[in-house]
């Protein structure tokens, strides 16, 4: 019976030292998986949680995901539009001023598509002296009579009014601003009542400050406009 006793503790013992050398490796592994975590931004969170420029979403900065760009489509009635901007509808391109702009805009540091055919009815087969052929940010001014055209103008044929609270159903306040530039400069008028002139860069800017925009300065002219 004591021999049996003995020959137990023996494999008791033989067990703990062999579990003992078990958790050494074990806590060996982990230490080189915390490495690995750390060299992404963090020794306990998984790479996922790693600091923006790692694996975080473009835009963000803590992380979570980033909201989506706004998108504000052409709308479906021009010529309502058009009315509401107190432009009249053509029957055809004006050619007396024959001019363009560019328009870039920025919400919560994300750029947004000018629609095509802004101010443009197809099913009427109308045209407004001020709209757009394409997704290019082009804006033309095509009339039939020599008059200055405003921001606030196109902007309402958009169906995104403009003014200097507000871009659309945006507002400002609760760190968010409207600023408005003009070939890189910082418009301080009124944004509804900046005339549009030939060649000009408009960029609207939207959001809060921590959203950084590089603003156009100037717009690379195709030929021929």
């Amino acid at each position: 019976m004591q021999k049996r006793r003995i020959a137990i503790g023996a494999a008791v013992l033989a067990a703990a030292v062999s579990l003992a050398a078990c958790g050494s490796d074990g806590s060996s592994h982990s230490q080189g998986g915390s490495t690995d975590a750390k060299g992404g931004g963090s020794a306990s969170a998984p790479a996922s949680s790693s600091p923006s420029g790692s694996s975080a979403p473009s835009g963000s900065s803590d992380g979570k995901p980033a909201a989506p760009a706004v998108s504000w489509p052409a709308p479906a009635d021009a010529s309502a539009q058009v009315k509401a901007a107190g432009l009249p509808m053509l029957g055809q391109e004006g050619q007396v001023l024959h001019i363009h702009t560019h328009l870039d805009v920025f919400v919560d540091g994300k750029a947004v598509t000018v629609p095509a055919e802004i101010g443009i009815d197809e099913l009427r087969q109308q045209i407004s002296p001020l709209h757009t052929h394409d997704t290019s940010g082009v804006v033309h001014i095509e009339s039939p009579v020599k008059k200055d055209f405003t921001l606030g103008e196109f902007m309402t044929e958009w169906n995104v009014p403009i003014s200097a609270h507000s871009l659309g159903t945006l507002k400002t306040g609760g760190g968010k601003t409207l600023r408005v530039y003009v070939d890189g400069k910082e418009y301080g008028g009124d944004p509804a009542a900046l005339k549009l002139v030939a060649h000009d860069e408009i960029a609207i800017v939207y959001g809060s400050p921590a959203n950084k925009v590089r603003v156009p300065a100037s717009y690379n002219w195709p030929e021929g406009l």
